[in-house]
Parts: C-alpha cells; structure tokens; sequence
C-alpha cells in the first residue's frame, strides 16, 4: 500500500498532537515531449512511462519510437540532464540524419513547454490516493492522455513557455 496506517504520536502536554507515518514510495518515470507539426500547425504529446530511473538507453529509445511516428526532419530540444549528454544519445542522433538535439539554456525550465505539461499532470496525480504501482500508471496515463488530446492544453503550454522568452523559427 503506498501509504500505510498512520500511527498517532502525542506531543507534550499542551501541544498539537503530531501524526506520524512511515510509507514506500512507489514511483513512475516519464519521458516525453511535445510535437509541433510544421504543415498543419496541430501539436501532439509523446510519453513513454518507466517504473525505474530512466537513463541514456530509455531515451534513445524514446527517440526511435519519435523517428517511427513522426515524419520529415525532426528537431528535438532536450534540457541539460546529464543523460541527454551521454555518448549513447549523440552516437544514434550521429546515425539518424533527420534527427537534430538542441539544447534549451541552463537553468531555464520556464523555457522549456513540458515542464507544463508535467505541473499540468502533477496536479492531476498528486491529491490521489492510490494503493500501488499500477493505479498511479492508470492515473498518470490517463493524466497524459488528456493533455495530449487537447489542443487548447497543449497550446497553452507553448503560449506559457513562450511568454517566459520561448522563440522558435519554422
């Protein structure tokens, strides 16, 4: 269960009692991000969902899965997480030609439109009450799901980043 029974632990005589509880933390890693189709201007939200730390190797995967889907040249901007800088990322961008890695500056989320996305799902996610794994994947897919489906979300992800001083040519 991700959060057991609390246990009651009193305070000192004439204090708020304080309510203690240990728990696991069950968690997800998601890797994701958003398109912006050059010819019909429509956006799209692409994720995978791990149950362990995602590394170089998950996001090459990703970015195969983001080569099979996708077509024409496809420039992706990646965040300064150290392993998007790992040989392995480099070395398939390095055989996909139409693959192109750009790189949002240092220290600037609110540049960057899927850190929306994530506070979006967060928001979502948090105040739930789930019992293990599978029901926070349910949840956060579901989460996901939904902002990927609307265009308006999406949309607004984008209008946010680029309110903080996101500018992209065609």
């Amino acid at each position: 269960m991700l959060i057991p029974p609390v246990q009651r632990t009193w305070a000192p005589v004439g204090r708020t009692p304080v309510l203690r509880h240990s728990y696991r933390r069950e968690r997800l890693s998601v890797i994701g991000g958003l398109s912006v189709s050059p010819t019909r201007q429509r956006l799209g939200l692409y994720f995978q969902i791990y149950p362990w730390n995602v590394t170089a190797v998950e996001v090459v995967q990703y970015l195969a899965e983001l080569l099979r889907h996708l077509r024409g040249k496809v420039i992706v901007l990646l965040d300064g997480c150290s392993i998007h800088r790992e040989a392995k990322v480099g070395e398939f961008c390095r055989h996909h030609r139409r693959l192109h890695l750009e790189r949002f500056p240092a220290y600037a989320p609110e540049l960057n439109p899927e850190e929306y996305v994530w506070t979006h799902t967060k928001q979502k996610v948090s105040n739930a009450c789930v019992e293990n794994r599978d029901q926070l994947l349910e949840l956060t897919v579901d989460a996901l799901c939904d902002i990927g489906q609307s265009q308006n979300l999406l949309g607004g992800c984008l209008a946010h980043a680029a309110k903080h001083g996101l500018i992209w040519n065609d």
